[in-house]
């Protein structure tokens, strides 16, 4: 009987062994297809920056100034029943301000005094009320008006449901236009989100006696992109 050597035979093996792997790697065949689901939900959360620009010859009557309305501010946002919680200071600041004379030096006008405070208003039916009492009290500037969805996750939960039916429907009509059938789900992994909050644009309110400002809330768009890789036969 003829006998390999045994260098010979672990070489036959290896061979054997590789070959078949190779013949499973290649018969691994998989298709990933991107689906986009999304669900409209309306805002129930409002927030915006609200405060005071004051101007005085010195700083400290711009500051002492700056101080009293934002006083009223404040006072204000606790009747409209704002919890502390849901204020917060975002920006305060005091500057020169100076007068630029043709041909001379910069001279020294005064100070400027800035302070805004972000505001979350958790009732957003009493949201245009609540712009309304922050002028009357008075606060000059108002910015950065965004709505957005306390609790998006039931509504990213039905995006991601459409997202896997889109991906689904998109990976079954390339399978069949390339005469082949989807197996079991390979990988599935999740992009995109919930959207930012909707900005509105920048108001700067000048007078105390203006009636209360009408706000529309809109719809707010939750998205979520799902990648899905199957095996294909």
């Amino acid at each position: 009987m003829l006998r390999l050597p045994l260098a010979a035979t672990a070489l036959a093996v290896f061979l054997s062994v590789s070959s078949a792997f190779a013949d499973e790697v290649r018969m691994t065949r998989t298709i990933s297809l991107t689906g986009h689901g999304e669900v409209q939900s309306v805002p129930d959360v409002a927030t915006v920056t609200s405060g005071v620009t004051s101007e005085a010859a010195t700083a400290s009557e711009a500051l002492a100034a700056n101080t009293q309305a934002m006083n009223a501010v404040f006072t204000a946002l606790k009747a409209a029943g704002i919890a502390e919680k849901d204020i917060q200071t975002s920006n305060f600041m005091v500057q020169p301000r100076y007068n630029y004379p043709e041909n001379k030096a910069p001279e020294l006008a005064g100070y400027v005094v800035t302070n805004n405070v972000t505001v979350t208003a958790r009732k957003i039916g009493d949201f245009g009320t609540l712009l309304d009492r922050l002028v009357q009290a008075g606060s000059n500037q108002i910015n950065g008006i965004a709505f957005s969805v306390s609790e998006p996750d039931a509504a990213l939960d039905e995006a991601r449901k459409r997202a896997v039916e889109d991906a689904t429907r998109k990976a079954k009509v390339y399978a069949g236009s390339a005469g082949v059938t989807l197996g079991p789900v390979v990988t599935i992994s999740e992009s995109g989100g919930y959207q930012p909050p909707m900005p509105m644009g920048r108001v700067k309110a000048m007078m105390a006696d203006s009636a209360p400002v009408p706000v529309a809330a809109g719809e707010q768009t939750l998205a979520v992109d799902v990648n899905i890789t199957w095996e294909i036969k």
